[in-house]
């Protein structure tokens, strides 16, 4: 547990980044063997993008990787990864998912946990408060990204 919650640290600080940038405050990191690979964070605001969630986001940064490398990834994300993010993650055979919170948002981890992916959820009180503020602060903006 203490090793998920020093990478969600680092998925934390990118979401906050996205926030310090006018974007929506979530992040992500992918982590291989104790050692992170990429990171990322939500950029549809600040790139006109319809897909750069901030999974999206990360795993771009992360570039190609062998099969073999992604089935011994997990993914970091301060928010219940969307239908889009867990579609990518279960294409590349991501085999672990945790989250920092889904007080805000409840994405596709049944999907994920119907298909052999370990969601954990670490309900962190940092992230449910960072994301309430966003969607209180622009609910349009927040509406949009998860498609309402």
């Amino acid at each position: 547990m203490s090793d998920d919650i020093k990478f969600m640290r680092i998925a934390l600080d990118e979401a906050k980044k996205g926030l310090e940038e006018g974007g929506i405050p979530i992040g992500a990191c992918l982590v291989i063997d104790g050692k992170v690979v990429g990171k990322g964070h939500n950029q549809r605001v600040q790139k006109g993008s319809p897909i750069l969630h901030g999974e999206m986001d990360c795993l771009e940064n992360v570039g190609r990787l062998s099969a073999s490398e992604y089935q011994k990834a997990t993914m970091y994300t301060t928010l219940s990864p969307c239908i889009m993010c867990s579609g990518a993650m279960l294409l590349y055979g991501i085999p672990r998912v945790v989250m920092a919170e889904n007080k805000t948002f409840v994405g596709a981890e049944e999907l994920l946990r119907a298909r052999g992916v370990e969601v954990v959820n670490l309900n962190m009180q940092e992230a449910i408060d960072m994301m309430d503020q966003f969607i209180a602060d622009k609910p349009e903006v927040w509406n949009e990204d998860i498609g309402v």
